[in-house]
């Protein structure tokens, strides 16, 4: 055989290894060819091409397994036990940028689906690889290492803090002061990763100065940087109160306001949380809000928005109102109510009606004042149905029963009370006839109208333990009219007159 021979048969063999993997990568993005893909055992047959002296070759081995392993757990499972990753790590330290890039989307696609096999990523050293490639020149390298590494730190305290140890906090900081949008975002989401496992964590991330880079992208122009940028001050701020007393210092506000406007959903549902988790802390923090505006702004950005990008607004105004009597007033006064009134009818998930009822309750739990507010809403009756619906979830029953007891035990407000007269369970009831034997005593205005709308007749349909307080609750409110009147509204008193009319014989 001639040398020209010779080559024409290795120039057909690097073709036919080119093109099989480029096949594969192509048919590994379509998820109905994965099952034949992984039945023809295509993990074996692309492993040795990783090891190809044609660099394109092993770039593309690299990107048809990041594909396949991105697809599922099973996938992924066989990478790691194909025992692929030892020389993807040693690629990624060794290679050029292109297989840098397919060697880091590999080794994210295995540890995004679980911890287990994040660790695996962790036990073959490819952290501190990952580390030294947020170094790179290239930025594309950055990115997909920085991506890599928020796959690893998502899922718990431990791989975070393997991140952490291997020295990737100041790199990435570094990452979302580059120019390139792109990884500014990935830097920005693995910070965010980083953070949210504990408050210890967090730390390591504002002593790498991240509070400061981060507050001044909060207005970019691009929708998806501003997402990340506001989640990871929310998994900074969420810990202590140091550390959300660090961000409000960032003087993010009134800048995080504007976010509640914007056309992003996800901005809108990521600038609310990161107040929501700031208002939580302390009465401080939340008077700083009102004073910024802050709740104003998250009920308007509530009634504008829908489903559970509302959800952190809602909890935004219950932390606020349960703080104290003045920040449930500035709830209040801001038409807080009428839009949680509305988020509790409207909405059809049951965790987001919870939040609202919940709220409700934080708002009128305070004064009588604040339970007029809430009770004038006609949220009451609401929250009875919702109580005693059984399609309502278990969460939102309880939700529901403690927000009613809360604004029942202080509401003196009687016209929004007398509805539940009719309908309420005993064990809801006797808070309800509990506030009127608080007020009628003392109203002899009050008392009239009782009579004449129905509510003493009700009363006397009740039936309560002898002694208990539900019957202490009656007979002060029997006491305070004459005995007659009383005895009229009995149940069976017209069937007594006409027993007397029967008996009664008249003088001729």
């Amino acid at each position: 055989m001639s040398q020209r021979q010779v080559l024409q048969v290795f120039e057909q063999y690097q073709r036919a290894r080119t093109q099989f993997v480029q096949t594969v990568a192509e048919l590994a993005t379509r998820p109905q060819n994965i099952e034949t893909l992984q039945n023809a055992g295509v993990m074996s047959l692309l492993r040795p091409l990783l090891l190809d002296v044609v660099p394109t070759i092993q770039q593309t081995s690299a990107l048809a397994l990041g594909r396949l392993a991105n697809y599922n757990d099973d996938l992924a499972e066989a990478v790691v036990k194909g025992d692929i990753l030892p020389q993807l790590v040693y690629s990624l330290a060794e290679q050029n940028r292109f297989y840098k890039k397919a060697a880091a989307f590999v080794l994210r696609a295995v540890a995004k689906h679980s911890p287990q096999l994040a660790q695996s990523i962790v036990d073959c050293g490819a952290v501190d690889t990952l580390v030294i490639c947020l170094e790179d020149f290239d930025p594309g390298v950055k990115e997909a290492a920085a991506w890599a590494l928020g796959y690893i730190a998502r899922h718990n305290a431990e791989l975070s803090q393997a991140v952490v140890d291997a020295g990737a906090v100041p790199l990435l900081v570094l990452c979302i002061q580059e120019p390139e949008i792109a990884l500014k975002r990935i830097a920005a989401s693995a910070l965010s990763d980083l953070s949210k496992h504990s408050p210890e964590l967090a730390q390591t991330v504002v002593d790498a100065g991240a509070i400061a880079h981060l507050a001044q992208m909060i207005l970019n122009p691009d929708a998806k940087l501003k997402r990340q940028v506001l989640s990871a001050l929310s998994q900074i701020a969420k810990h202590s109160v140091d550390l959300a007393e660090m961000v409000v210092e960032a003087e993010i506000f009134p800048v995080v306001l504007t976010c509640l406007k914007d056309p992003d959903e996800y901005v809108k549902k990521n600038s609310a949380t990161l107040i929501r988790e700031i208002a939580r802390h302390t009465p401080e923090l939340s008077q700083l809000i009102v004073n910024a505006g802050g709740v104003a702004a998250v009920i308007d950005c509530i009634g504008n928005c829908m489903g559970n990008v509302r959800l952190p607004g809602i909890m935004m105004l219950g932390y606020v109102a349960a703080h104290s009597e003045n920040l449930a007033m500035a709830v209040i006064i801001s038409k807080g109510v009428p839009q949680l009134a509305i988020c509790l009818s409207e909405e059809a998930e049951d965790h987001i009606k919870a939040a609202a009822a919940w709220s409700l309750g934080q708002i009128g739990r305070h004064t009588p004042e604040h339970a007029r507010a809430v009770a004038v809403a006609n949220v009451l009756p609401k929250l009875l149905s919702l109580y005693m619906d059984t399609d309502s979830s278990e969460d939102l029953q309880v939700k529901a029963k403690k927000a009613l007891k809360n604004i029942l035990q202080k509401c003196t407000h009687l016209p929004a009370l007398e509805p539940l007269l009719h309908d309420a369970p005993p064990n809801i009831l006797k808070h309800v006839v509990g506030q009127f034997s608080k007020v009628l005593p003392h109203d002899s205005k009050a008392r009239r109208l009782f009579v004449t709308s129905g509510g003493l007749k009700k009363i006397q349909e009740i039936s309560a333990d002898p002694g208990s307080p539900l019957q202490e609750y009656i007979n002060t409110i029997n006491n305070c009219y004459p005995e007659e009147i009383v005895r009229y509204y009995s149940p069976g008193y017209s069937q007594t007159l006409l027993e007397r009319v029967d008996h009664y014989q008249p003088v001729v």
